[in-house]
């Protein structure tokens, strides 16, 4: 559960201290890290966009991982399949805070996705 807290926030800290998000605003977001160990999907980098410096992050075993680029922020969901919970944040503000996966009792990359398409997309 530590490794998911920790996921998230690094994720969204790396990301915001970039200066920088994924493709231009989309309307949900996309998989990151699949649930398997190595390397993740490289998250681009455009000039009109948050993200200025593409990236590839380093996943961890078990762990979702989805990220969605707003233009002016960027905002993260993941769940570990072995968890119950889904965590999500947001480089806007608000803080890492967390939800039921859809199954507690195996989350999914849905929840994963679903958890950053709910992330606050405004300073609080």
């Amino acid at each position: 559960m530590k490794k998911i807290i920790l996921a998230s926030v690094v994720a969204v800290s790396a990301v915001s201290s970039m200066s920088g998000a994924m493709a231009a605003s989309s309307a949900t977001a996309s998989a990151v890290c699949a649930g398997s160990a190595g390397s993740g999907t490289q998250v681009t980098a455009d000039t009109a966009t948050f993200v200025k410096t593409a990236f590839s992050p380093k996943c961890s075993a078990n762990v979702h991982l989805a990220g969605q680029d707003g233009g002016t922020y960027y905002r993260v969901g993941s769940t570990n399949t072995k968890g119950g919970r889904a965590w999500m944040g947001s480089s806007a503000g608000s803080g890492v805070s967390s939800v039921n996966c859809t199954n507690t009792a195996a989350c999914t990359a849905a929840d994963a996705t679903a958890a950053a398409t709910n992330a606050s997309n405004a300073s609080s």
